[in-house]
């Protein structure tokens, strides 16, 4: 069940590199619809796509937020390699034309990202009462245990 909620709290187990991927757009012009919508509206149609081959395309999961202006995914990856190679992707790429074409020298819209890679152990997280949300929904998902139960004793495990 998506959104069913753990009661407790809980972590990730922290054994794996992994790949934080942040990307998004700012509308910079409201009015102008034409030149931002296209960027907001080729994002579905790729996350559908990383959903349906997450094991094949080494996509783990995604976080999506919406601003007045500004919209942000946080995006989860195996690893530098797999995200690299998923840029290369005929859909990512189609996008990527489409954006430039319509926008790239328009200040109407801006895009951006952001990309972090994460050596094992050297991440933690803590989830009180809540449903698999970020690394939790992306990654192992584990009870805190006493071994665990500060974010100090989380980082320094390997």
């Amino acid at each position: 069940m998506a959104n069913q909620t753990f009661t407790g709290r809980y972590t990730v187990d922290n054994t794996e590199d992994i790949v934080v991927f942040i990307i998004g757009m700012r509308v910079n012009k409201r009015f102008a619809i034409h030149k931002w919508l296209p960027v907001f509206s080729s994002m579905p149609g790729m996350i559908k796509e990383l959903y349906m081959n997450k094991e094949e395309l080494g996509f783990l999961s995604m976080e999506s937020y919406f601003g007045l202006r500004t919209t942000a995914m946080i995006q989860y990856w195996r690893s530098t390699e797999d995200l690299l190679t998923y840029a290369k992707n005929e859909k990512h790429l189609k996008a990527w034309k489409n954006f430039n074409q319509k926008v790239n020298n328009n200040d109407a819209v801006g895009i951006y990202h952001e990309t972090f890679q994460i050596k094992k152990g050297n991440y933690e997280s803590i989830y009180a009462n809540m449903p698999h949300y970020g690394l939790g929904k992306a990654l192992n998902h584990i009870p805190v245990s006493v071994e665990l139960n500060s974010a100090r004793k989380r980082l320094n495990k390997l």
